[in-house]
């Protein structure tokens, strides 16, 4: 799953193109990796511990994503909430599963909202509830919340809440995002070894083709649209020439005809 979505990320980050890239949540994971804007961060809601270090994930294959960033990302700690940047002032934000684990998804949506600039983009992924591993969620908190099994907890991790991709589509639509573009990957079931896993792998052919929204993670991209904007060009010296109006003249003559009628 990570492998799909770092591919997916590296395509939509690289031709990307400002000064300010914020990704929020997941620091083990570099979605920036692609991007090659000069100031860059990489906030988490809580304190980083030194040991933490970033997925082992396959380099990107495409020459272009090759192309080294200058500098590492720098480390922030700040409540998604609260973003301490100024309004319109990033050019691009990723958010890897970062809704489904705010404290508050609405209010986090709005800060991202807040800080970029006109035209900026942000790129989401998130975990699709109607996917086996939805179903498989959903299953797992009941049993435990009954207390059937303890081996049988929910399979993603319990302070997930799934977003629907339709639905996140409409609070971005309401926050002035305009939707360019989502796409969903992994249709295997929810397994825990990694032959079992293996043995199913023909389901991500075959699912992207004939079952494509039931797969088990969605991306997406969006854009950031400031209605009423106009792109000011270069400044002309032209003066426009102001016509004078035609001037109405009154015919008298046939006026004082019409009266000795």
């Amino acid at each position: 799953m990570l492998e799909w979505e770092q591919r997916r990320l590296d395509q939509a980050v690289t031709d990307v193109f400002g000064f300010h890239a914020l990704q929020l949540g997941l620091p083990e994971f570099d979605g920036l990796r692609a991007n090659r804007m000069p100031h860059r961060w990489v906030a988490s809601d809580t304190l980083i511990a030194p040991e933490v270090q970033a997925l082992v994930l396959p380099p990107p294959r495409d020459s272009l994503l090759t192309t080294q960033p200058p500098h590492e990302p720098i480390a922030l700690h700040c409540d998604f909430d609260a973003l301490p940047f100024p309004n319109a002032s990033i050019d691009l934000v990723v958010l890897p599963h970062t809704l489904e684990l705010a404290r508050d998804p609405h209010h986090t949506l709005r800060e991202v909202e807040r800080v970029l600039v006109p035209e900026g983009r942000v790129v989401i992924t998130g975990f699709n509830p109607a996917s086996l591993w939805g179903l498989r969620q959903r299953a797992g908190r009941l049993r435990r919340g009954m207390g059937l099994g303890r081996g049988q907890g929910p399979y993603l991790p319990l302070a997930c809440e799934c977003i629907g991709y339709w639905r996140l589509r409409d609070w971005l639509r309401l926050l002035g995002f305009e939707v360019e573009g989502g796409r969903f990957g992994c249709w295997r079931p929810p397994l825990h070894t990694g032959q079992w896993l293996a043995r199913f792998e023909w389901m991500d052919a075959v699912g992207e083709r004939w079952w494509p929204v039931l797969g088990a993670v969605y991306f997406l991209e969006a854009v950031k649209r400031v209605r009423g904007m106009r792109l000011v060009g270069l400044a002309r010296n032209e003066r426009r020439k102001t016509q004078a109006a035609p001037a109405v003249v009154a015919n008298r003559r046939r006026e004082t005809a019409e009266l000795e009628r």
